[in-house]
């Protein structure tokens, strides 16, 4: 694949259900667009438990007691890696910063200011993932798109049966989809794959139905806070897909 030059910014959000293909279409975008990054908040969370960051060990103590990550954590660890890379910049500390959006207060948005380079660009996985989530990250970095990813469920479903997964690291394998190089067996540690038990027909139904709740709120806040943020795209496969997020980045960012 040859990769294409981007000449603006370019801020990018994934909004789809569990094996639409997400992490295909990220893989593809960044061997695509080298100048693209991901910033995963699932990597982040488990990079700072590694280190022992002061953020690492507030993300574990919730982590342990089976409770989830609290908002302005995960807002502060998007925050802290955008400003390691100096793709963004703040006038007062992180957790100040963090505290005024929580607060509702207008004033956090005067204190970052966000790198337009075109080296500056990423896709943002695993946040936001609703629409309150969405209003909280708005004050500290504006999106630029958000795709919708659409596959009939149908299709869904028959992906997750034949579904595979290394557990030690999460990667998915999909037979007939995203095959390994070697049947049954990872492609990064050759280890074998296996199937969870919970990856039943009833199980992705209602994950599906969860999706449909949370993500319809999502998508209207993008709606509302620009015309033409949110693209949406359709298709049976990725090979469907990836053609038209492809077109659509290269119009608006001039690869």
């Amino acid at each position: 694949m040859a990769a294409r030059k981007l000449r603006e910014a370019a801020r990018i959000i994934l909004v789809g259900a569990p094996g639409v293909g997400k992490g295909t279409q990220s893989e593809r975008l960044i061997q695509r667009y080298p100048q693209l990054s991901s910033i995963a908040t699932g990597d982040l969370l488990r990079q700072h438990v590694k280190d022992k960051t002061e953020l690492g060990r507030q993300a574990d103590s919730y982590m342990k007691q089976g409770g989830l990550v609290p908002d302005p954590l995960i807002l502060n660890l998007i925050l802290s890696e955008l400003t390691t890379r100096k793709w963004l910049k703040t006038n007062r500390p992180n957790e100040e910063v963090v505290a005024a959006i929580e607060r509702g207060n207008g004033s956090a948005s005067s204190a970052v200011q966000p790198d337009s380079s075109p080296d500056c660009s990423f896709l943002l996985d695993g946040f936001p993932r609703t629409a309150t989530q969405a209003q909280a990250l708005s004050h500290l970095l504006p999106m630029n798109l958000v795709i919708h990813l659409v596959t009939p469920v149908d299709i869904i479903l028959g992906r997750m049966a034949n579904r595979w997964i290394h557990a030690p690291s999460g990667r998915v394998y999909n037979v007939g989809f995203n095959d390994p190089k070697v049947p049954g067996k990872d492609d990064v540690t050759g280890e074998a794959l296996s199937q969870r038990e919970d990856d039943s027909e009833d199980t992705w139904r209602k994950r599906l139905t969860k999706f449909d709740e949370t993500s319809t709120g999502l998508l209207n806040f993008y709606r509302e806070s620009g015309p033409g943020l949110v693209v949406t795209v359709k298709g049976d496969s990725s090979d469907e897909i990836s053609p038209q997020i492809y077109r659509e980045i290269e119009q608006r960012f001039g690869a």
